[in-house]
């Protein structure tokens, strides 16, 4: 294990495999990452962990898109994908609940956080961060709550933007929690961003392009981006994620 780690956001098997070719050592595993990133099935997750035992696997537990203030049918659906993910050998869980007013729903949190230690795994929280109301005092109930790692972009669109509040959570919070930076990292930025910030650990998708040309047939589009990729859906490149370990580690691709 190096001092850095760069974790891979994953929204499928094969990107899995591409993640673990180009030499990750950890990815968080969703499904429909058009929609932010969701839960990922079970098979998903078991064949991952078969035929890559030593890939760290963080499992994302997120019922439905837009925001993280759920219902308690929704939180249920949680708890239960939470226990089965664990069960299949999830390394950590990443998730994330707020109040109507973007404050920490604290109780749905400290249940979650219970399934996922008494297991003895990690509990990460995912970027509902960047949208909760006060990001000081939500971290400080964080690390109250016995959470491993927050990932967030510092309440900015991309992590590069937000770097001044991700090195202040990092100099305020960084022996007590892991900080781990995410949003529009990539080979060109990353050494950058955590060099500026003190951070060790960042989270890039190295999203690449594929065509699948039945996208759009008879005037019926499926279509998740526009222009000259209407036929494709993004993918991990294992070359991107080799090229940004290297840069991280400052070594020269080989």
């Amino acid at each position: 294990m190096t001092d850095k780690i760069v974790e891979i956001c994953c929204g499928s098997y094969e990107d899995a495999k591409q993640a673990a070719l180009g030499g990750a050592e950890r990815i968080e595993l969703n499904s429909a990452l058009m929609l932010g990133g969701l839960t990922p099935t079970e098979t998903t997750l078991r064949m991952v962990k078969e035929e890559f035992p030593d890939l760290k696997v963080v499992a994302m537990v997120r019922p439905r898109g837009a925001g993280f203030c759920y219902s308690e049918t929704e939180f249920q659906v949680m708890k239960r994908e939470c226990r089965e993910l664990l069960r299949c050998h999830a390394d950590g869980i990443a998730f994330g609940c707020l109040r109507e007013d973007a404050s920490l729903d604290e109780q749905k949190n400290r249940e979650l956080i219970g399934l996922i230690r008494d297991m003895g795994k990690e509990a990460v929280f995912h970027r509902a961060f960047d949208c909760s109301k006060d990001p000081f005092q939500v971290m400080e109930q964080l690390i109250d709550m016995g959470v491993n790692r927050v990932l967030t972009s510092g309440l900015e669109p991309k992590a590069f933007e937000g770097r001044e509040l991700i090195r202040k959570l990092q100099a305020d919070y960084g022996k007590d929690i892991q900080i781990l930076a995410g949003s529009g990292v990539n080979k060109d930025n990353a050494l950058t961003i955590m060099e500026y910030t003190g951070i060790s650990q960042v989270h890039s998708s190295c999203k690449a392009w594929a065509n699948d040309p039945t996208t759009v047939q008879n005037g019926i589009s499926y279509s998740i981006a526009s222009g000259e990729r209407k036929f494709c859906y993004d993918v991990v490149s294992a070359e991107l994620v080799k090229e940004l370990i290297c840069k991280v580690n400052g070594n020269v691709p080989g």
